[in-house]
């Protein structure tokens, strides 16, 4: 997958293979069962939810003035770009930082280079890092569950420069919609290998199911509150 390129409808496709658009979907035959899930469970945690992001947001402002959202674009089901929203846990020149820290440290670099993370990251705010640590930075995504972008369950979005990571791999990545949670969350997260994770979104995308997607989302509760690999 080294020459990757957007297709017709922004969606990807990889030189002399056929656009993600046309990758048939495991996901159908039990789509309306999950897709009714997704949007029961989010629409009731928007509201329950909804006092505490409001503490969140001011709290992201008041620690460094900005924007409170971070939204990124990243590739969903069939390929399909669609915009990903956090709660922003960098500070506003991260990319600058990030550049300048790549150019420099070369611990740093190899890192980067290994798995697209930097366990002490200097772009990271003070209330940043506790979001990250407590995943509740990640709230804001259920707005992307609501509108069909993600789903409450499946492999965690991903960008344009991680498609060649997962190579032949990515039409896996493609059957299902991505997740807020899914097998990486629940095996691991940031101390599983960027290889281990690729295996594990495509052993998701062919197992998918509605009693697969229940495991997972009640797996998740203590993985969240005891926040294993989370950073």
């Amino acid at each position: 997958m080294a020459n990757v390129a957007f297709s017709k409808g922004g969606s990807l496709a990889s030189r002399g293979a056929k656009p993600a658009l046309f990758y048939r979907s495991r996901e159908r035959g039990i789509l309306p069962v999950t897709r009714a899930l997704d949007i029961l469970v989010s629409s009731i945690a928007l509201l329950f939810f909804l006092p505490l992001m409001m503490v969140i947001a001011a709290l992201v402002y008041v620690v460094d003035p900005g924007p409170i959202f971070f939204g990124q674009f990243r590739l969903g089901h069939e390929g399909r770009r669609f915009r990903c929203w956090k709660f922003r846990t960098m500070v506003i020149d991260a990319e600058t930082r990030l550049t300048e820290l790549l150019a420099t440290d070369p611990a740093a670099r190899a890192e980067w280079a290994k798995d697209c993370k930097l366990r002490n990251d200097p772009r990271i705010t003070s209330i940043g890092r506790f979001l990250r640590k407590s995943s509740l930075d990640e709230l804001p995504q259920l707005l992307n569950v609501l509108i069909g972008d993600m789903s409450l369950v499946g492999p965690r979005p991903i960008v344009h420069a991680e498609v060649e990571r997962y190579g032949r791999y990515f039409k896996d990545y493609c059957k299902v919609r991505p997740g807020i949670t899914g097998l990486w969350q629940i095996s691991g997260r940031n101390d599983v290998s960027y290889r281990r994770r690729v295996a594990l979104d495509v052993k998701y995308s062919r197992s998918k199911c509605l009693s697969l997607d229940l495991t997972i989302l009640f797996m998740t509760i203590p993985r969240v509150i005891f926040a294993r690999g989370s950073y």
